[in-house]
């Protein structure tokens, strides 16, 4: 497989805390004359800001914006400045200076220290609440505080912040990500599919970095059912063979299948084409057994031949195609008597199943249909077995719906299976209706 084996973050999420430069700037601001505002008594003034403030502030304002500064001396002066900041006004603009500073000597402490007492002001211009929420949650994130990032960031996505560089979508990823970081990844995963449907529900197209991750992420814990959800909408949005074989490598190497869970695996792998390697063919003829399905055996075996995958000269292939060719003669003179006996009100469940088991290898999917569904019906069923192959036979048919439906009732270690046989019937059925669009 090419994709499971680690967990890095996708690079559309590296996104770099470029704040040292001042990106925000705040600028200096003007201040209601004291003398004047006692005068005016009888009128609120536009600004509050106490003597206290005033008396700390303006002079580290004046320094600060003097050429070539001496940070290091202002630092002292600056801790004094945060007790004087009671009012919104005094808060928007200290913490402006805060900020500043910090952004001057890199210190990103400060930083969030500044852009905290800003939002929390509540004098930001509506154009900047959602930005000053983004770097925030930047800043804290940077400095290791995640719960309190998560909150910024999800301040930043009601407020619909969005930049030319930076995506709704960047946004959501940066949300599960940022869950991933403290190693809570099942919260991670749960919000990285809410992301996901959001957008599938508003007909947008969705990254396929963004089930990749997903997919990782719970492969890499063995997180499930989650796991197959992500593996089942990557497939569903970005279906080729090498994904296809990833998928279904990724479901046999999660569980512990017998040979019946295998050779519905297998017979998926072989539909969508994603048998490239000689030990896939081996474990379909192991799973299916030339001397019960001869005829699936000598037709796997011969697929292998005819593309060069399984070499002539492999004496277990050989000897099973051998087995198989002695077998179908047989096989095929007895399947009326497997109708009818399977079709008789007295038959047993064992002949039932055995028929739609047999049909289903012959390529006769309607009558493998009948026979599951009769099966279905008896006591002592095999029911995750009877309505994965149901819905196999009704995928062959093309009845898309009915086949979804029947696979998603399949539960148990079975229905990873069922999941991706109802993904195969989806993907057909598209395929199918852009061949009518085309024509």
């Amino acid at each position: 497989m090419r994709i499971f084996t680690a967990a890095k973050p996708m690079s559309s999420m590296a996104m770099a805390i470029a704040l040292a430069t001042g990106a925000v700037a705040i600028s200096g601001l003007a201040f209601a004359d004291p003398a004047y505002a006692q005068r005016k008594k009888d009128k609120k003034p536009k600004t509050e800001y106490s003597k206290e403030f005033i008396a700390v502030y303006t002079p580290l304002n004046d320094a600060f914006n003097a050429e070539n500064p001496d940070y290091a001396a202002l630092r002292p002066q600056l801790a004094t400045l945060a007790p004087t900041l009671n009012s919104s006004d005094e808060k928007h603009a200290g913490g402006g200076l805060i900020y500043n500073f910090g952004a001057q000597t890199q210190d990103q402490a400060l930083q969030l220290q500044g852009m905290e007492l800003m939002i929390e002001s509540g004098k930001l211009g509506f154009d900047q609440v959602g930005r000053f929420n983004f770097i925030a949650y930047q800043l804290s994130n940077a400095l290791g505080d995640y719960p309190k990032a998560r909150n910024y960031l999800q301040m930043a996505i009601n407020l619909n912040f969005t930049t030319a560089s930076v995506s709704a979508a960047d946004l959501q990823i940066a949300m599960a990500e940022n869950y991933f970081s403290q190693d809570q990844y099942r919260d991670g995963l749960a919000f990285l599919s809410q992301a996901i449907e959001s957008r599938k529900m508003a007909r947008q197209d969705i990254e396929e970095s963004w089930y990749r991750r997903g997919l990782t992420i719970a492969y890499n814990q063995n997180i499930v059912p989650e796991v197959y959800d992500f593996v089942n909408g990557w497939i569903g949005d970005y279906a080729d063979t090498a994904n296809w074989r990833d998928a279904i490598n990724l479901t046999r190497n999660l569980n512990e299948y017998e040979g019946a869970e295998t050779l519905d695996l297998m017979r998926l792998g072989s539909r969508v084409g994603s048998m490239t390697d000689k030990q896939d063919y081996i474990l379909y003829i192991e799973s299916a057994d030339a001397r019960r399905l001869p005829q699936e055996v000598k037709s796997i075996i011969e697929e292998g031949y005819a593309n060069g995958i399984v070499s002539r000269d492999d004496i277990f292939v050989s000897d099973s195609l051998e087995t198989a060719n002695t077998r179908i003669d047989i096989d095929r003179a007895e399947l009326p008597t497997l109708e009818a006996d399977a079709d008789a009100a007295s038959a047993t469940l064992r002949t039932v199943i055995a028929a739609g088991d047999t049909f289903l290898s012959y390529g006769d999917y309607a009558k493998a249909e009948r026979f599951y569904v009769k099966g279905l019906a008896m006591e002592g069923v095999e029911r995750a077995k009877a309505l994965t192959r149901l819905g196999i036979a009704q995928a062959e048919q093309g009845k898309v719906a009915e086949a979804q439906a029947t696979l998603a009732q399949v539960d148990g270690p079975r229905k990873p299976i069922a999941m991706l046989w109802a993904t195969y019937a989806a993907e057909r059925a598209a395929s199918a209706d852009l061949a009518v669009a085309g024509s």
